[in-house]
């Protein structure tokens, strides 16, 4: 428990966090891998290169702050964070040198301002913190490795199969290298893979999202193939499209995630834009499998027909009330004598307008601009946030 001048203090700070909350994350990933370089082989460089983790950094930070005195009203985003962390094998002995260099940075950062009061306000509230992380992750770590066929960090598995999805979109079918099984997971969840890419340096790991129901003998992933930048940028994209081939090993940690399918009665809807398909594919599945009767409308949104991936699963699926529709931003003429085609342009207001169902439960996933939009645009039509369900790939931005 943080004493009442502790709380006080650290509460103080929200003004200051809400100015210059991401030079200090800025500045604290810097110090930290200049410091601590070993974890470079954890850390996303891509998101790092972006900005998204210094900024969900400083979000959670802030947060912190404002909730200090209520930690339980952000524990739905610990639990989020703490999945991201176990599926990357963060450990507990990786928070001190995280507080040490947080503490740095403020210190830097702020100057004069950050008075040694100050900063042993935010020292103590940082262990409690810590605490919370490392106890709900140690609960992660034993329920990953005690599930039938569970383990706890990486493990080898072999590429089993390589299917091109679109012009854009391959997936890789995974099954364990030692010939055990799969264990179970929930639709909606990923995993991290870990590669070594020749001329790195460094270990790259992406996470993505299983991408076909559970219940099989092995795992799928569905990568969409990025353009190359800066460095780091479509580097892992396009070295499993390019270099990765049936037969090769990746290790992989056990699924996690929170955004999963909710098993209600109510009528759902899956908002799916681009790549953003790949766990709503995984809960459509599961509803047809699960329960058949469930009224399920699925839209999807794609540049064109091309770079569509899963058309056809889709189509597939058996339910007894199924409505499905693709919006297409560019379509060929293909594309629209395609009987699910629904319109040209993107999923807006129109289109939104005609699914709203007043007991539905939405779940949204694709690039943050999509989602940007299709959320705003439900919470305008009536649609109240605890319907809303959504998934970001990468570090959680705000919306």
């Amino acid at each position: 428990m943080l004493s009442q001048k502790t709380i006080d203090i650290v509460k103080s700070t929200v003004p200051v966090l809400e100015i210059h909350g991401e030079t200090i994350t800025k500045t604290f990933y810097k110090n930290m891998f200049e410091a601590h370089p070993e974890l470079l082989n954890i850390f996303n460089q891509t998101n790092q290169k972006r900005g998204r983790q210094q900024t969900a950094l400083a979000n959670t930070v802030l947060a912190a702050a404002k909730y200090i005195d209520n930690l339980g009203a952000i524990v739905p985003v610990v639990k989020q964070i703490a999945h991201k962390h176990r599926s990357l094998a963060v450990k507990p002995e990786h928070y001190p040198i995280v507080g040490e260099n947080l503490l740095k940075a403020i210190k830097e950062v702020l100057g004069d301002a950050a008075t040694d009061e100050i900063i042993n306000a935010w020292a103590e509230a940082y262990g409690v913190i810590a605490d919370a992380f490392i106890g709900i992750e140690k609960d992660m770590y034993k329920e990953a490795s005690e599930q039938n066929n569970g383990w706890e960090d990486y493990k080898e598995f072999r590429v089993t199969d390589k299917v091109q999805e679109s012009d854009l979109i391959t997936s890789f079918y995974l099954r364990p290298a030692d010939g055990t099984k799969v264990p179970t997971y929930l639709p909606g969840q990923y995993i991290t893979i870990r590669i070594n890419i020749p001329g790195e340096q460094y270990l790259c790991n992406r996470q993505y999202s299983l991408s076909v129901a559970p219940g099989h003998d092995y795992f799928r992933i569905s990568v969409k193939k990025e353009a190359e930048g800066e460095e780091h940028e479509g580097k892992v994209s396009n070295y499993l499209h390019k270099s990765v081939q049936i037969g090769d090993k990746i290790e992989v940690t056990a699924p996690a995630g929170d955004f999963v399918l909710e098993e209600k009665d109510t009528p759902v809807v899956f908002l799916a834009g681009g790549v953003g398909i790949t766990p709503l594919l995984s809960m459509v599945q599961t509803v047809s499998e699960k329960q058949p009767n469930r009224s399920v409308q699925f839209i999807q949104a794609a540049n064109n027909g091309s770079v569509q991936a899963f058309r056809n699963e889709l189509s597939e699926i058996k339910l007894a009330d199924y409505e499905l529709g693709f919006v297409y931003a560019s379509p060929t003429d293909i594309d629209k004598n395609n009987p699910y085609f629904v319109k040209e342009g993107y999923v807006d207001r129109d289109v939104l307008a005609e699914t709203i169902k007043p007991d539905a439960d939405y779940y949204v996933c694709g690039p943050v601009p999509f989602m940007k939009s299709v959320i705003a645009t439900l919470k305008e039509l009536g649609v109240t946030e605890e319907k809303i369900h959504f998934e970001f790939f990468g570090p959680a931005m705000a919306l």
